[in-house]
C-alpha cells in the first residue's frame, strides 16, 4: 500500500519496483531502479526518507526514523532489518535480521553483519565490518565482501525489473 500522510505522498521513480504488499507512507522518495519487497514498511511520519538509486529494501524490513533518513545508492537492506539509521552510505549492506537504532551513520561500503544490533548514534567509518550485540567495528570490509554487496545490489535491480515487467494480477 502506498499512501499519503498530512498531504504528502511518496514519490516513487517510474523504474522502481514496490511490492503490492509493502507499506510506504508519507514523505518518502524512492530512486531509480530501487526495489521494496513484500512486507517491507517505509514510514516517514517523523521526517523525510530518501532512498537512492539501485537500492533494495528486502522482505519484512522496516525503515523509519526519529528525524530525516538518507539511504544512498546501491545499498542492500536485507530481510527482516529494523533500520532507524539517519544515514546509510552508498554501497553499504545491512544483513538479515540486523537492528540499526536511531541516528546511526553508516559509512560508504560498510557491512553490518546479520543479527547485529547497532546502538543509537553510532558513527561507522566507511568500509567497516560491523558485528555483534552490541555491534562493534571489527575490521575493514574485504574485497570479497565488497564484491558480494555489488553483486547483490545488481541482482536486486534485475529482479525488480523482472517483477515490474510482470505487473500484477489482472
Amino acid at each position: 500500500m502506498i499512501r499519503s500522510l498530512d498531504g504528502i505522498a511518496p514519490r516513487i521513480h517510474p523504474t522502481a519496483f514496490v511490492s503490492e504488499t509493502a507499506y510506504v507512507v508519507g514523505d518518502v522518495e524512492i530512486g531509480e531502479r530501487s526495489s521494496v519487497w513484500p512486507g517491507a514498511v517505509i514510514r516517514a511520519d517523523n521526517g523525510r526518507i530518501v532512498i537512492g538509486p539501485d537500492t533494495c529494501i528486502q522482505d519484512n524490513s522496516v525503515v523509519h526514523g526519529d528525524d530525516d533518513v538518507a539511504i544512498g545508492a546501491n545499498v542492500v537492506i536485507g530481510h527482516r532489518v529494523i533500520c532507524h539509521a539517519g544515514y546509510v552510505g552508498d554501497g553499504a549492506l545491512i544483513g538479515n535480521g540486523a537492528v540499526v537504532n536511531d541516528g546511526v551513520r553508516i559509512g560508504e561500503g560498510s557491512l553490518i553483519a546479520s543479527g547485529a544490533m547497532v546502538i543509537e548514534r553510532m558513527e561507522i567509518p566507511p568500509g567497516s565490518m560491523v558485528l555483534g550485540v552490541p555491534a562493534k567495528v571489527r575490521g575493514e570490509v574485504a574485497e570479497r565482501h565488497s564484491d558480494l554487496i555489488r553483486r547483490t545490489a545488481a541482482h536486486y535491480v534485475a529482479k525488480g525489473k523482472r517483477y515490474k515487467a510482470q505487473g500484477g494480477l489482472e
